[in-house]
């Protein structure tokens, strides 16, 4: 793979999480896809679409928390909070990654190594 289409996948993992604005998890099921088929053409790519993944199943943990904790109200704060830190640390990590800088996302559980 050159690095142009490698830099544009590991952007793909990143920017195709938003996706999940508009279908039920695709914030995780399109970076899987990506990286999935992918993953051995490109170290790269491989790195971006576990940092993608791991963000993702992170955030809809912290999401279901906030959920949870909205029986209290201030999960409903904690959930404006964590969209919007949400779609700009994926905007930020598509950004860089189309740079072919390898990102790493804040509160991020690694539970793919």
């Amino acid at each position: 793979m050159d690095e142009k289409s490698e830099r544009t996948m590991a952007m793909l993992c990143h920017i195709g999480a938003l996706s999940g604005c508009i279908i039920p998890f695709g914030n995780i099921i399109v970076p899987l896809i990506i990286w999935f088929v992918k993953r051995e053409e490109s170290a790269f790519v491989d790195d971006q679409g576990k940092e993608s993944l791991n963000f993702q199943i992170s955030m809809v943990i912290y999401f279901i928390i906030a959920a949870i904790l909205s029986l209290v109200l201030i999960g409903i704060l904690i959930a404006v909070i964590l969209f919007i830190a949400w779609f700009i640390l994926v905007i930020m990590a598509g950004l860089k990654a189309n740079e072919g800088e390898k990102y790493r996302y804040p509160m991020t559980i690694r539970l793919i190594k």
